[in-house]
């Protein structure tokens, strides 16, 4: 099939560099092309972060709807939903690192320069809504390729590491981006601030460039009977189902998960400011206390690449558990400091789930195949998200902010104890 990838002929020259930490699993980041991808993802990181906030703030100011607020994050997860699955199809088959490189140029373009290009009387509510859909349609391509691209980069036996540092990147955006969002927004505006995300994207861009890919030749086969895209789409169905239902239960588990942390992300601004009473800036600043409990989870995740596929799950069960439970007090917490410590719990819960999630399907599924299953668990986990954004955004504005923070805590409970069924069945297989 075209565009194939086999990352096995970079095992060993992977394993062999030097790296950071002293062991062979944690000497990920001075590689020289998965740090410089690592690097790229650090800088387009804290830029998502600033903008992040920027949208929802600006939807936010401007309707005073936290069921329109909550819009933003329903249009970053539909083309995960719509196009997850032929997405998935087209990255086992096309090069990875181009598809990267065009993501990442087309998002410094939808969310960065043309937000500094309209007129402020022009930009409304429904331009941001288009930018936003355009954005999260090239973000639905990168994720994915940028996941399945992984095992191309370092042994399988160092995914679950590798996706943790790939996650330090996301939870230091986390820590750093609201809270120079908080700072951009009281000083400047919603507007100027997204303008600052084309730079990063574009760092990003020349970042990937430099890297090497190993494996990622286009791979030309007889055009005779070629595969249709729905052959594809139903061997990788087949593949998740019937052969190794291991991979439904670890779809299911990821749909409870995304169901409330998507609210909660999307929603955050609302609890804080109905809750709390908060601006810009300090909402900033809660965001980045989340981020640090991520960075320290994924810090710590370097140390369990190793662990059985059972004892991982078990992991994520009581991260899960750690999460729902300090959504639940943050209910409660009037206090901001004491709900600044609360978000550095929920952040620590959260950090575990992702990365453990992608290493089981990068170490299990077989690299021609591991696009396709990454389509298949993103469509799964955000139509879930979907309809968390939904639900919680409803039941916030019809119920309370405290009422639907409640719920969402108890989603993540649910999601604990539904890991126990699936560290269950792992054990069984």
């Amino acid at each position: 099939m075209p565009g194939r990838s086999d990352p096995s002929g970079s095992s060993a020259s992977t394993a062999g560099q030097a790296g950071l930490f002293t062991t062979e699993s944690r000497s990920l980041l001075l590689t020289r092309d998965f740090g410089l991808i690592w690097s790229g993802q650090l800088i387009s990181q804290i830029g998502d972060g600033i903008s992040k906030l920027a949208l929802l703030w600006f939807v936010y100011a401007i309707t005073g709807s936290p069921l329109k607020t909550s819009v933003i994050g329903l249009l970053q997860t539909i083309p995960p939903i719509v196009l997850g699955p032929v997405i998935g199809v087209y990255v086992d088959r096309l090069p990875k690192k181009v598809l990267l490189i065009v993501s990442d140029l087309l998002r410094a373009l939808l969310i960065g320069l043309i937000p500094c290009l309209i007129p402020v009387e022009s930009f409304t509510v429904s331009v941001l809504y288009l930018l936003v859909l355009l954005h999260a349609i090239a973000t639905a391509v990168f994720g994915p390729a940028l996941t399945a691209a992984i095992p191309a980069l370092v042994p399988k036996t160092q995914c679950t590491a590798a996706n943790a540092l790939l996650q330090g990147t996301t939870s230091l955006g986390i820590i750093f981006g609201p809270a120079l969002s908080g700072l951009g927004i009281a000083a400047y505006g919603s507007q100027e601030v997204l303008c600052l995300n084309a730079a990063t994207y574009m760092v990003s861009a020349v970042c990937l460039m430099l890297a090497r890919f190993a494996g990622s030749a286009v791979v030309r086969l007889p055009a005779t009977a070629p595969p249709t895209i729905l052959q594809d789409l139903l061997e990788g169905l087949r593949y998740s189902l019937v052969s190794h239902p291991v991979f439904l239960l670890l779809t299911g588990t990821a749909a409870l998960y995304t169901f409330g942390t998507s609210a909660l992300t999307a929603l955050f601004p609302v609890f804080a400011r109905k809750m709390l009473g908060l601006g810009p800036v300090e909402v900033g600043y809660l965001w980045a206390a989340m981020g640090v409990g991520l960075l320290i989870t994924s810090i710590g995740l370097l140390w369990v690449t190793d662990w059985t596929l059972k004892d991982r799950i078990r992991l994520i069960i009581g991260t899960s558990f750690l999460s729902g439970l300090a959504i639940c007090a943050l209910v409660w917490t009037p206090d901001p400091y004491q709900a600044g410590i609360l978000m550095g719990l929920i952040g620590s819960g959260m950090g575990a789930f992702t990365p453990i999630a992608w290493g089981i399907i990068q170490e299990l599924a077989p690299s021609r195949m591991i696009g396709r299953l990454l389509g298949l668990y993103g469509t799964g986990a955000m139509t879930a998200a979907i309809a968390g954004i939904s639900a919680f955004g409803w039941i916030t504005e019809q119920l309370g902010a405290e009422t639907g923070l409640l719920g969402i805590g108890l989603m993540l409970l649910v999601t604990g104890l539904v890991a126990g069924r699936m560290s269950r069945r792992s054990a069984a297989d």
